[in-house]
């Protein structure tokens, strides 16, 4: 195997761009500037049909019409920063020490976006691949909503590949699965009395405390496979309801995240949670919960938080390929694992069913915290591994 190697030059060009990727604040919904970078990289780097969709994704192609197409899925967008006092380093400074380059999204997923468009690059500057092509999709709203920019991308943009990578960090390892999650809404009803007469009313918040004990019973009674482990269930909101503070409140809303593994469906689920409720003699309704928000580009972007699990067989032609490209360039066999979260791939392989495998730079145990960083050397790798991995698919 030839491996396909970046030059030096190339990678003081992509840790460049990374830092600027990293520069631009781009929660979700705001992605609009860093996509105006991302286009112009593109520009620069000589991919072609570049363009930003209806719902702000941006594309990029490289190689032949004919033959088969693999996408090269990021997204651009990343959580918002919640506590600046807690980061040692300047979130949007970018700051390379060593082979670390800290900021917020530099693990998700700016370090996997870079690497996608400079691996699309090598495959350009090659020539490659022999047949087929290779999209690069950098796509909004990830965090809130996984797959709903996926699905635009293929249900309304028509653009439907024969297999997608998912640049999220995995730690250089092969992730070949995912459980799903449901995001669900539980209104627990009581009566309001003032609160010298607690007699006189029914307290939600004890109610939705009994409700909350069950659910944590119900938590470790969960199936589980053997691959993707267990189910799981948490609470992670509470919100009572009364009209002041010496009111008994009379509703009590709960947030509940269920993580569904292979053989659990949206209506088992809902079923386990219903039965808790009965069990317990409360009054509330459950319901999944429902994403709406408009894009920066204006599209008014609306799905049910049901995201349901996958896998991909070890030996799948897809995963043979990555772990050849992988290997040729670790030096060894990647490990071979599933991510605990949710990605993209909740909708490109879960509910398009179009063979899916994940691989990026990154610890995912870093995502979503203060100093989150990146391996520099990772990044430059990845995007060598994705090219690599297009030629393993399609020749070279």
């Amino acid at each position: 195997m030839t491996k396909l190697r970046l030059t030096r030059d190339e990678r003081a060009q992509l840790l460049a761009f990374l830092q600027d990727l990293v520069r631009i604040p781009s929660p979700s919904t705001q992605e609009g500037p860093l996509a105006q970078r991302v286009l112009q990289e593109m520009e620069r780097l000589g991919l072609r049909d570049i363009r930003t969709d209806r719902i702000g994704n941006v594309l990029g192609w490289v190689g032949r019409e004919e033959g088969p197409t693999l996408m090269l899925n990021g997204h651009m967008d990343t959580v918002t920063l919640s506590n600046p006092t807690a980061w040692r380093h300047d979130p949007f400074g970018a700051t390379v020490e060593g082979r670390r380059l800290y900021g917020l999204g530099a693990c998700d997923m700016k370090g996997g976006l870079a690497a996608m468009l400079y691996g699309a690059y090598l495959l350009r500057r090659l020539g490659l691949p022999a047949r087929g092509r290779v999209v690069v999709a950098c796509v909004v709203q990830e965090e809130p909503c996984e797959g709903l920019a996926s699905r635009v991308l293929v249900e309304e943009e028509g653009v439907r590949p024969d297999w997608v990578l998912v640049a999220e960090p995995t730690d250089m390892a092969v992730a070949r699965g995912q459980r799903g999650r449901m995001e669900l809404e539980v209104t627990v009803h009581g009566r309001a009395a003032h609160a010298s007469r607690p007699d006189l009313g029914e307290n939600a918040i004890y109610a939705a405390a009994r409700l909350i004990f069950g659910l944590e019973l119900l938590a470790g009674q969960l199936g589980a496979d053997p691959f993707l482990g267990p189910g799981t269930l948490a609470v992670t909101e509470i919100r009572s309801h009364a009209s002041s503070r010496n009111a008994i409140p009379d509703r009590c809303d709960l947030v509940v995240d269920r993580r569904l593994t292979l053989g659990e469906t949206e209506a088992m689920a809902l079923a386990d949670i219903q039965r808790v409720v009965a069990r317990e003699a409360v009054r509330a309704e459950v319901r999944v919960a429902e994403f709406s928000a408009t894009s920066y580009t204006g599209y008014p972007g609306h799905i049910r938080k049901v995201y349901l699990p996958w896998v991909i067989e070890e030996t799948h032609p897809l995963v043979t390929a990555l772990v050849r490209a992988a290997r040729a360039h670790l030096g060894h066999r990647p490990s071979i694992s599933h991510w605990a979260f949710s990605t993209e791939g909740a909708y490109t392989a879960g509910i398009a069913g179009i063979p899916t495998v994940g691989f990026g730079p990154g610890d995912p145990d870093r995502a979503h915290t203060a100093d989150e960083w990146v391996d520099i050397n990772d990044v430059c790798t990845a995007a060598e591994i994705y090219a690599q991995l297009a030629v393993e698919l399609m020749g070279g």
